[in-house]
Order: structure tokens, then sequence, then C-alpha cells
């Protein structure tokens, strides 16, 4: 089950933390023409995980759990706008791990 934040929604799969935007999100800042990951591999709760440029805004992308990023959807650096796509498998940002669960659950249900 999905979970939802600051925009965002967190999917845990397997060990992992999957973040994406929401179609909400998606749609509030249009296409997204760049992304720049940040350099951290742990994260804190509100942390950066990435700057976005978007027909509609530029972004701060803020992490709505702590944890540590164990991949990044590199892809999206070259193809910006697979952020905008409706296919899960396209439209990933990060995936964390050591996530604490109790975070998680408290979460909002997507």
């Amino acid at each position: 089950m999905a979970k939802r934040a600051s925009q965002l929604f967190i999917e845990k799969e397997g060990q992992d933390y999957v973040i994406r935007m929401t179609p909400e999100l998606q749609e509030d800042i249009g296409t997204v023409g760049f992304v720049e990951f940040s350099e951290e591999d742990q994260v804190e709760k509100d942390g950066l995980l990435a700057n976005l440029e978007a027909s509609k805004t530029v972004l701060e992308l803020p992490s709505p759990l702590a944890g540590k990023i164990t991949e990044r959807h590199e892809a999206v650096v070259s193809q910006p706008e697979l952020l905008n796509s409706v296919k899960p498998e396209e439209n990933w940002i990060v995936k964390l791990t050591q996530v604490d669960e109790a975070a998680y659950e408290a979460l909002e249900d997507a």
C-alpha cells in the first residue's frame, strides 16, 4: 500500500521505499525539464532529494522520510520528462532503505 506526504507517493517494495511524484504535483509543476539529484546518500526527513526545473516552477524536492538513498533514477537526468509519465516504472525519483517503519506507517494513506 502506498503512502503520501508533501505531494509525493511513497511505496514499500521489499526493503526499498520508492518515492514518486503524485499526479497532482505533476500537474502543478508542469513538464519537467531539468533534474539535479542531491549528492548525499543519507537523507533526513525534509532533506533535499533533488532540484527540479519544470515549465511552471523551480522546486526543491524534500524527502518525506529519513533514510539511505540506495538508488537514484539516473535516466531522468537526461530524460527529465520521464517524471511526467503515468507509468510507475518511469516516474520514480529515488529508492530509500534504513527507513523507520513507524515513520512510514504514520504517513497518510494514498
